[in-house]
C-alpha cells in the first residue's frame, strides 16, 4: 500500500499543477487533489477532510489573516490616494525614461518593501511601465519580468524587515523576526536585483540589435498611452488636477480604442509625503520587534487562554501587524480628503484579502493531508537525507514544495508544518543560527515557486495582456534561476563566515 500511496502523492501533485495551470481555482482544487491521494493511500476520506485538511486550513487562516487583510487595505489606500503612482512617477522622473527597466524595478521594489500588495503594484505601475517602454523602444514582452523582479523577488524574501507574508511565516518556527540575518538577506537581495537588471538589460540589447521595439502585437492587449511623450510628462511633473482624466490608447491594428479611467485624487501629492507610509511600515516594525515588545511583560502568554505560547512565537507577527496598522491610520488621517469614497476603499481592500488567503490556506490544507499519509515518510526522509545540514535540507524542502504548489507562502507553510520542528531541533543541535534558518526558508520560498502555474505569474501576464510564450522565459530567469543562485551563495557564505 505504501507504493500506491506514494504514487497517489505524486499523481495528486501533477494534477494540482496541471489543473491550476489551466485556471481552476486552487480553493476547490486543493481538497480534491488531497482526497484523491487519500483514496489511493487507503485512508478514510471524510475524516481526512474534516479532521486534517480543514484544521490545517483554519490554523493558517487564523494565524495570518491579519497580515493579509491589513496588507490589502494598506495597498488599496496607497493606490486610491495616488501615493503608489506618485512614488513610481518620482522614481521614473529621477532616473529617466531611457532607464525604463531600472526605474520600473525600483518603483515596484519600494512599494512592495513598504507593504503594498504585488497585485496592487502591478495594476498601479503597468500603465507607467507601458508608456516608458514605448518611449524607450523596449519590447513590451519584458514588462512582466521587470515588474516581477521588483515585486516578488528580493523585496519578498531577502531584504530585512520586509512585511511580506513570506518573511513572517518562518518566525514562529524558529523564534525569529522579519529582520533575521540582515547581512545575508541583503547580499541575497543584491544578487537578485543586480542579476535581474543585468539579464533584462542584456535581453533589451538583444532585442534592439534585432530591430525589435515596442509592439502591442496581435496577441497583446493595448496599453495606456499618455497624450504627451513620457519625457515631457516627467519634465512637467505630475499633471494638474482635472487636466487628464483618462489616457487614450494606441490599439493594435484592427482593434478599437479603449479608455482607462483614472480617478481624480485632488491636489498633487508631494513626493516626500508619498514615501512616508512606506518608511513607516519598516521603521515601526523594527522598533516593535527590537525595542517595544522585548520590554513588555508577556508572561500571560503561558496561560492556556493564549495558547501556552512564548513571545518568540508571536513577536514577528505582532511587529508587522502594528506597523501596518500605523501606516493605515497615517494614510486615513493625512489623506482623508483624497478618498472619494472611504468606505468603498476600506471594503474593497478588506474583501480583496479573502481570495489570496483562502487560496493559500487551501494549499496548506492540501500539504497537511499529504504529510499525514504514511507514504509521506518516504518523501520526508528523502528531503532530510539530502544533507546532514538542516539549512540545506530547509532550502531543498521549501523550494520543492513551493514549486509543486506554485505558491511561496503555501509551499513554505507545508514544508515547515511537516518538517519545521525537526529542522529547528537539528539546527540547534549543530549550533546553526535560527536567524539563518529563517532567512533560508524565506529565500527558498521565492525560488521554485514562480514556475508557470504560479498564481502571481498568471495574474501578472493577464494584467499586461501577454502570454507565457512571450514573457515567461524572462520571468523564469529573474524570479526562479537568479533567486535560486542567491540561495546557494548565501548557504556558501554562511558555511564559511557564519550568519550576519
Amino acid at each position: 500500500m505504501t507504493g500506491l500511496g506514494l504514487f497517489g502523492i505524486i499523481a495528486s501533485l501533477v494534477l494540482l499543477i496541471l489543473l491550476a495551470y489551466r485556471g481552476i481555482n486552487v480553493m476547490i482544487l486543493a481538497p480534491i487533489c488531497a482526497l484523491f491521494a487519500t483514496v489511493l493511500a487507503g485512508a478514510p476520506i471524510l475524516a481526512t477532510y474534516t479532521q486534517v485538511f480543514m484544521p490545517a486550513l483554519g490554523k493558517f487562516a487564523t494565524t495570518y489573516f491579519p497580515l493579509f487583510m491589513l496588507g490589502a487595505v494598506f495597498g488599496k489606500l496607497m493606490d486610491d490616494s495616488g501615493a503608489a503612482r506618485r512614488i513610481a512617477e518620482s522614481i521614473v522622473g529621477a532616473i529617466g525614461a531611457h532607464r525604463a527597466i531600472l526605474a520600473i524595478t525600483l518603483s515596484c521594489a519600494i512599494l512592495t518593501y513598504g507593504g503594498v500588495s504585488l497585485f496592487v503594484v502591478a495594476f498601479a505601475v503597468f500603465p507607467i511601465a507601458a508608456a516608458m517602454f514605448r518611449e524607450a523602444h523596449l519590447p513590451k514582452r519584458l514588462i512582466p519580468a521587470t515588474i516581477a523582479l521588483g515585486s516578488f523577488t528580493f523585496t519578498m524574501t531577502a531584504l530585512p524587515g520586509t512585511p511580506a507574508i513570506q518573511n513572517a511565516i518562518p518566525a514562529p518556527y524558529f523564534g525569529t523576526t522579519a529582520f533575521a540575518a540582515p547581512g545575508l538577506g541583503t547580499i541575497a537581495g543584491l544578487i537578485m536585483f543586480g542579476g535581474g537588471i543585468a539579464w533584462l538589460t542584456y535581453r533589451a540589447k538583444q532585442a534592439g540589435k534585432a530591430g525589435e521595439g515596442y509592439d502591442d502585437g496581435p496577441l497583446m492587449r493595448p496599453v495606456p498611452k499618455t497624450g504627451r511623450r513620457m519625457r515631457d510628462t516627467l519634465a512637467a511633473g505630475e499633471a494638474k488636477p482635472g487636466s487628464e482624466t483618462h489616457h487614450g490608447l494606441d490599439p493594435a491594428p484592427g482593434r478599437e480604442s479603449e479608455v482607462v479611467e483614472i480617478p481624480p485624487i485632488g491636489n498633487p501629492m508631494p513626493t516626500w509625503l508619498a514615501y512616508v507610509p512606506v518608511v513607516l511600515v519598516i521603521a515601526v516594525n523594527w522598533v516593535m520587534v527590537n525595542q517595544v515588545i522585548p520590554a513588555m511583560n508577556t508572561d500571560y502568554l503561558a496561560e492556556k487562554l493564549y495558547g501556552a505560547a512564548k513571545i518568540t512565537d508571536v513577536k514577528g507577527i505582532w511587529g508587522i501587524i502594528v506597523a501596518l496598522v500605523a501606516a493605515i491610520v497615517f494614510m486615513l488621517v493625512v489623506h482623508w480628503r483624497r478618498y472619494a469614497d472611504r468606505k468603498k476603499t476600506l471594503n474593497e481592500g478588506t474583501m480583496g484579502s479573502l481570495l489570496p488567503i483562502f487560496n493559500t490556506a487551501s494549499e496548506v490544507g492540501y500539504g497537511a493531508v499529504i504529510a499525514a499519509l504514511p507514504a509521506f515518510i518516504i518523501v520526508r526522509d528523502a528531503v532530510l537525507g539530502v544533507s546532514g545540514n538542516p539549512a540545506i535540507s530547509t532550502a531543498v524542502a521549501v523550494n520543492v514544495l513551493a514549486g509543486i504548489t506554485g505558491s511561496a507562502s503555501g509551499g513554505m507553510s507545508i514544508a515547515l508544518q511537516a518538517l519545521g520542528t525537526e529542522l529547528a531541533a537539528s539546527a540547534q543541535a549543530q549550533g546553526i543560527s535560527m536567524d539563518l534558518m529563517h532567512r533560508i526558508a524565506a529565500l527558498s520560498s521565492g525560488g521554485m515557486d514562480a514556475l508557470p502555474h504560479n498564481g502571481a505569474v498568471i495574474t501578472l501576464l493577464a494584467i499586461t495582456g501577454l502570454t507565457h510564450r512571450q514573457s515567461y522565459k524572462d520571468i523564469g530567469m529573474v524570479a526562479v534561476v537568479i533567486p535560486v543562485t542567491a540561495i546557494v551563495v548565501v548557504l556558501l557564505l554562511a558555511s564559511t563566515v557564519g550568519t550576519f
